[in-house]
């Protein structure tokens, strides 16, 4: 057939249309136990110092666990990081004191970093030439508003229904962090909020960088945020046994991967991330970090706490990510482990990650920074996706911190797990792995652009 025919030139239209749109990281945000923006964030995780401290958003006297990494010295109503919005600017109410009251703590912190990683994209000033049904948000959240439902449940207790508050439900739903952003940044597109436990914010950005793939829209500010640090959040925990009880020495409680860890400690904070097609970036000229090369999930489909022997769900995922990529796994410098500091959790994922990467194990740097920060839950995924991106962009590998002593069952396998120091390192691509409650497991890889 003539190459000029009608037929022929849909064909080479069709093939052409059909080619994933390519997806870039515009803008970065974070709130942690370790600083209220990134480079705080950073400059602490990479000196190996720890969020972890005794619990002060409530008494933890009577409580089995005493040690949280909490986010200190936080207040909404203050603006935070590079952007401080203009008068007239879209987000000028986003910190008023009398809006803030009507959200919970999750949704203070997950603002906090979707409008610092908003300022950091530079996108206020581009604003009247974007279209903003292509612009949508998906920020995953585990559980929502759990301190302010056991808050509003004790007044109803003491004081009857008239005590309940009318934001109470606001307060409570885990989507709000989406809602609230799309209405303060005027995101018309997809609003969306992957709730899977631990993997929610994971999933977000996955999600998300489908979206903008296959064309449904040009930008997403998608991400995570999560604040259950309260006496039902700790105290539920504790009853399942997954926390660690080494509340006289807090800093040395979150130990991943090694011998003597005895679960993970809870923490609370917000990624966020501005997810831009390539060529709409490049063509407004906008910094860029990385680019979102690999997408990869599975489902264990074994147990509802315990990952499946030998980590295979988690495996599943990382080999789905690094063939979405189309990458050779001598190509990946780091892996950000989801490594929360549980007895069986941390193991299973060491085999995996040996497992997959075979062969380039020598050349591979494993850390996991919830040794620092504490397990962000449903926040855990986007803040050490950002993570990710800072170790290519720093060229720096954050260690895994009071990995004195490697477990039994990690010592054959060789992997060199960055114990207690940064290490410097030059690497194109970095993976990023988080799994759930529910074998729920998601990975993502980021590379040089």
């Amino acid at each position: 057939m003539c190459p000029m025919c009608p037929k022929s030139n849909l064909r080479e239209m069709q093939t052409k249309s059909s080619s994933p749109r390519r997806v870039v990281v515009t803008g970065i945000g974070l709130v942690t136990p370790l600083g209220l923006d990134v480079e705080s964030t950073w400059t602490a995780l990479v000196e190996g110092k720890s969020g972890i401290s005794t619990i002060t958003h409530f008494d933890p006297n009577d409580c089995p666990v005493k040690i949280a990494g909490e986010v200190k010295h936080f207040d909404v109503t203050k603006p935070i990081g590079p952007f401080e919005p203009s008068p007239g600017s879209l987000v000028k109410e986003a910190a008023n004191s009398k809006e803030a009251r009507r959200v919970g703590r999750f949704c203070h912190l997950g603002l906090s970093a979707c409008l610092q990683a908003y300022g950091d994209s530079g996108l206020d000033s581009y604003r009247s030439k974007i279209d903003p049904t292509r612009f949508g948000a998906n920020i995953g959240v585990g559980m929502g508003g759990l301190p302010e439902i056991e808050s509003v449940h004790n007044d109803y207790l003491e004081k009857g229904y008239r005590r309940i508050t009318p934001f109470f439900i606001p307060q409570a739903i885990p989507s709000m962090v989406s809602g609230q952003i799309s209405i303060l940044l005027n995101l018309q597109g997809s609003n969306l909020c992957n709730v899977t436990a631990c993997t929610s914010s994971a999933h977000a950005i996955g999600e998300s960088f489908r979206q903008i793939q296959r064309g449904d829209a040009d930008l997403i500010m998608a991400g995570g945020a999560e604040a259950v640090i309260c006496r039902l959040g700790i105290g539920g925990f504790a009853a399942m046994r997954a926390l660690s009880t080494r509340n006289d020495q807090p800093t040395l409680a979150s130990r991943p991967f090694d011998q003597d860890r005895d679960g993970f400690v809870m923490g609370e904070g917000a990624g966020a991330l501005v997810l831009e097609e390539y060529e709409h970036a490049k063509k407004r000229g906008a910094k860029i970090y990385a680019e979102v090369c690999g997408y990869g999930l599975s489902g264990d489909a074994y147990h509802m706490t315990s990952p499946a022997p030998e980590g295979e769900g988690g495996k599943r995922a990382m080999i789905a990510a690094i063939k979405d990529a189309e990458l050779n796994t001598d190509q990946i410098g780091y892996v950000n482990a989801h490594g929360t500091s549980t007895p069986t959790g941390d193991a299973e994922e060491a085999k995996a990650i040996a497992s997959v990467f075979t062969g380039a194990i020598d050349s591979l740097h494993v850390s996991s920074t919830k040794s620092m920060t504490g397990h962000l839950l449903g926040a855990a995924g986007a803040a050490e996706a950002v993570f990710s991106i800072l170790a290519m962009n720093r060229k720096v590998i954050p260690p895994t911190m009071n990995l004195e002593k490697l477990d039994t069952e990690c010592v054959a396998l060789k992997i060199n797990f960055t114990a207690n120091q940064a290490a410097q390192k030059e690497i194109q691509y970095a993976l990023s792995n988080s799994f759930g409650f529910g074998g729920t497991n998601a990975s993502l890889i980021f590379g040089k652009i």
